[in-house]
């Protein structure tokens, strides 16, 4: 079959015919429409991931059509979205020990085809079109778990969603809408807070700006009741002071590294939460999907590339300039 093959650290992400491989008995054939990526497979591309065994193929997200079964449930012909969890475990408030993500070790879904548990298979929303539904599984269930789970974000809430633009901060976006929330955004990209505005943020600032915490402040005088961050470093004292007095910081990244000089007196001062997130146990899948389908929420796409040119694809991700998710179209 052909898939994308990451064969060792920044080697060029090429696409090459590989044996399919099949692991247990009782795993189901997918023969896959779409799949999309996530910064997790540029880390992998470049040696930034823990436990990195080359060669790998990437991808966690895929959705795709039942070739092989000999299960009732799923049956051949069946269109069907890939939970990408790998043994969280029994504890929804954290995975286990031998948790891991569906691409890398284990093959991923920029192929043409994959045997995947029958617990991992999930029907799409039916609104969904299959690349729409490629784009949702890990940036959905990680805004998921923030906003709903960490964050308990209501309606009326007051929240700011940090670094708009990528499919994670613009899931956590459509959520916290969807629940009512009244929602900021920052960027520093002014053309992507406008964007972010047009899907009903009420207003966003550029952190690349010195003082963008005071004009916030000015948008949101009360401070927020939320605020969803997935950056670190050295904003975030700045997210501690606009945060409410009882608020919530809820963070599943650090792409800015560690925080300089923690201003700790504020946390407790200000009686705030601060929750740790990342991913999502089963069960929060299977109720992201309900919440999507309820909902009618379409995960934005940026752009589409064919399999044979996800090298294209991650040049554009490396660029910084997607709003939304990136999207390979399997043949």
């Amino acid at each position: 079959m052909k898939a994308v093959l990451f064969t060792e650290k920044d080697a060029p992400i090429s696409v090459q015919d590989v044996p399919l491989s099949k692991s247990s008995s009782d795993e189901i054939l997918v023969a896959l429409s779409s799949s999309s990526l996530n910064h997790r497979d540029l880390w992998i591309s470049k040696g930034q991931y823990a436990k990195i065994a080359y060669p790998v193929i990437p991808g966690s997200d895929g959705s795709g059509t039942i070739a092989e079964s000999s299960s009732s449930q799923f049956p051949i012909g069946m269109n069907v979205i890939i939970n990408p969890n790998i043994d969280w475990g029994e504890n929804n408030a954290v995975q286990s020990s031998k948790y891991s993500i569906l691409g890398m070790p284990s093959q991923g879904t920029m192929a043409e085809f994959i045997y995947i548990p029958s617990d991992r298979i999930h029907c799409i929303p039916s609104h969904l079109s299959m690349e729409q539904a490629a784009a949702l599984p890990l940036a959905g269930l990680t805004a998921f778990r923030a906003v709903k789970m960490k964050g308990a974000i209501q309606k009326g809430d007051t929240v700011l969603i940090t670094g708009i633009g990528g499919g994670v901060a613009l899931m956590a976006l459509q959520f916290a809408i969807a629940l009512g929330a009244q929602v900021y955004v920052s960027s520093s990209d002014p053309v992507k807070i406008e964007k972010a505005k047009k899907l009903g943020a009420i207003d966003g600032v550029l952190y690349s700006q010195p003082n963008w915490h005071q004009t916030l402040m000015q948008l949101c005088p009360h401070g927020f009741d939320c605020i969803i961050d997935s950056a670190g470093g050295e904003h975030w004292n700045t997210l501690t002071h606009i945060a409410k007095p009882g608020g919530k910081i809820v963070f599943y990244g650090a792409t800015k590294g560690s925080v300089p000089e923690f201003i700790l007196q504020r946390v407790f001062w200000k009686q705030l939460t601060i929750c740790g997130s990342t991913m999502g146990s089963d069960a929060e899948f299977e109720y992201m999907l309900d919440f999507i389908q309820q909902n009618q929420i379409i995960p934005i796409i940026d752009s589409i590339f064919s399999l044979d040119n996800a090298a294209d694809a991650f040049t554009h991700m490396e660029s910084g300039n997607q709003f939304g998710k990136i999207v390979l179209q399997h043949s």
